[in-house]
C-alpha cells in the first residue's frame, strides 16, 4: 500500500477511485484485472475506515459466501455471519493479495472536467490536482452521521450521541438509555445494551419496521432476497405477508404493530427490513420498551410524539447518515433531490460520461454482493470506453 505522497502517473492518466472501502477496492481489482491502472484515494490513514468505526458486535447480515468481493473468497473460518473485525481483516488482505495501488491521507474535495473536457480533474488535499481518464466515487453509503434538528437539541442537558460513536454497552451498564431509530443499527444497539447490563432500554420508533428472521431453518433471508428482488413489487409484498405472520410474532401489544405497507414497497423507498438478532425476544420479554418517536428536547427531558416525557441517562441516535456528495459532485447535476447519485454501477449520468458511482444503494440482496457486481460492470464499461477512444483514455 502506498503512502500519501507519490501520485505521479508517468505512464498515463489512471482511473481514480475515491474511497478505500469495499466498493472502491473491488472496482480497483476489477479494473486491474482488465489491465487498466486504477489508483484508490482514501482520506483516512487506512482502508476500510468506516468499518473500523462500527460498533463491536456488528456482523454482516449477509452470508460469507455472498459477501466476498471479486477475486478473493472470504475464509471459511470467518463463519457464516462475518464479524466487523473479520471484514476489516478481509479488506486488508484483499488490497494486499491483489497488490492494489492505494494512496492514503488524501481527501478529494471536488471533481470536475478538465478544461478541454477530455478527462477528469480531482482537487485534493495539499493542493493536489489529479487528472484521471475516469473517476469512480465510492465514498460510502454511511458517510456523514445525521442527527435530526430536533427542537431543543442544542440545549439538551443530557448525553446525546450518534450511533456512529457507540462501540459497546460497557459505558452504559446500570444506566437508562433511549435508542432513537428502529433500523438495523438501532435494533442491534438496543439488544447490545440489554445484554450488556443497561438498567433500562427504550427504543423510540417513528414507523414500525418490517422484521425478518436473519435465517429460518438454515435458509438465510438473503437467499430469498436475491431470488425476489427482480419480481414485481406488489407480488413480493403479497408473498411476504404470510411469511411474516408465520415467522415473526405479532408485537402490537408491545408497541410494534405489523407495518401497514408492504415489505418490498418499503424497500423501494429505502427502508431495509430489520434482520432479527434478538430484538423480537427482547421486546416480548419487556427488556426493550418501545416508545413513540422523539418530538423535541426540553432541558433534561425528551418529549415524545405522544406527549409523554422521559429522562434517560443517555440518548443514542441511530438516525442514519447522509451521502454528503453535494460538495464533491453536486455542481455536475448528477444527484437527485435527496442527494443520491442518479446512476450507479456501469452506467454514467448523461451529463457526466466517465463518472461512476458504487455503494450508494442499500439493496435487499446485500450491499457487498451488489458492490461486487457493480465493480465488474464498471470495469467493463471503462474498458469499452477505452477501446472506443484510446487517445482520450490512456492506461
Amino acid at each position: 500500500m502506498a503512502d500519501s505522497t507519490p501520485i505521479a502517473s508517468p505512464a498515463g492518466h489512471p482511473v481514480y477511485i475515491v474511497g478505500g472501502g469495499p466498493g472502491g477496492l473491488s472496482v480497483a481489482y476489477a479494473l486491474r484485472a482488465r489491465g487498466i491502472r486504477a489508483v484508490v484515494l482514501e482520506k483516512s490513514d487506512r482502508i476500510g475506515a468506516s468499518w473500523r468505526r462500527h460498533y463491536d458486535r456488528l456482523h454482516l447480515h449477509t452470508t460469507r459466501r455472498l459477501s466476498a468481493l471479486p477475486g478473493l473468497p472470504m475464509p471459511r473460518r470467518f463463519g457464516r455471519w462475518v464479524s466487523r473485525d473479520d471484514v476489516v481483516r478481509y479488506l486488508e488482505k484483499y488490497a494486499e493479495h491483489h497488490e492494489l495501488e492505494i494512496v492514503t491521507g488524501v481527501e478529494v474535495s471536488r471533481i470536475e472536467r478538465t478544461p478541454d473536457g477530455a478527462r477528469w480533474l480531482l482537487h485534493a488535499t495539499g493542493g493536489r490536482q489529479l487528472t484521471g481518464t475516469a473517476v469512480v466515487v465510492a465514498t460510502g453509503f454511511n458517510h456523514t452521521p445525521r442527527i435530526p434538528d430536533w427542537p431543543g437539541r442544542d440545549t439538551y442537558g443530557g448525553e446525546l450521541l450518534h450511533a456512529s460513536r457507540y462501540r459497546n454497552a460497557e459505558p452504559y451498564a446500570g444506566r437508562d438509555v433511549l435508542v432513537v431509530g428502529s433500523g438495523n443499527t438501532g435494533a442491534e444497539i438496543a439488544v447490545d445494551l440489554v445484554e450488556g447490563g443497561a438498567s433500562r432500554v427504550r427504543l423510540s420508533v417513528r414507523t414500525a419496521p418490517h422484521i425478518v428472521r436473519r435465517s429460518t431453518a438454515g435458509w438465510p433471508a438473503q437467499y430469498t432476497s436475491v431470488l425476489v428482488r427482480r419480481l414485481p413489487t406488489g407480488l413480493v409484498d403479497r408473498l411476504a405477508r404470510p411469511v411474516a405472520k408465520l415467522s415473526v410474532p405479532d408485537l402490537t401489544a408491545h408497541g410494534l404493530p405489523r407495518p401497514d405497507t408492504g415489505l418490498y414497497s418499503r424497500v423501494k423507498q429505502g427502508a431495509i427490513p430489520v434482520l432479527d438478532v434478538g430484538l423480537v425476544n427482547a421486546v416480548r420479554k419487556g427488556r426493550i420498551e418501545v416508545v413513540a418517536a422523539v418530538d423535541s428536547f426540553e432541558r433534561d427531558e425528551v418529549v415524545l410524539a405522544d406527549g409523554s416525557r422521559v429522562s434517560p441517562d443517555a440518548v443514542i441516535a441511530a438516525t442514519g447518515y447522509v451521502r454528503a456528495l453535494e460538495g464533491i459532485v453536486g455542481h455536475l447535476g448528477v444527484l437527485d433531490a435527496r442527494g443520491r447519485p442518479v446512476t450507479h454501477g456501469g452506467r454514467c449520468p448523461e451529463t457526466a460520461p466517465g463518472l461512476y458511482f458504487t455503494g450508494f444503494t442499500n439493496p435487499i440482496s446485500g450491499m457487498f454482493r451488489e458492490m461486487a457486481l457493480d465493480a465488474v460492470k464498471i470495469a467493463k464499461a471503462v474498458a469499452e470506453d477505452t477501446a472506443r477512444r484510446p487517445s482520450r483514455l490512456p492506461v
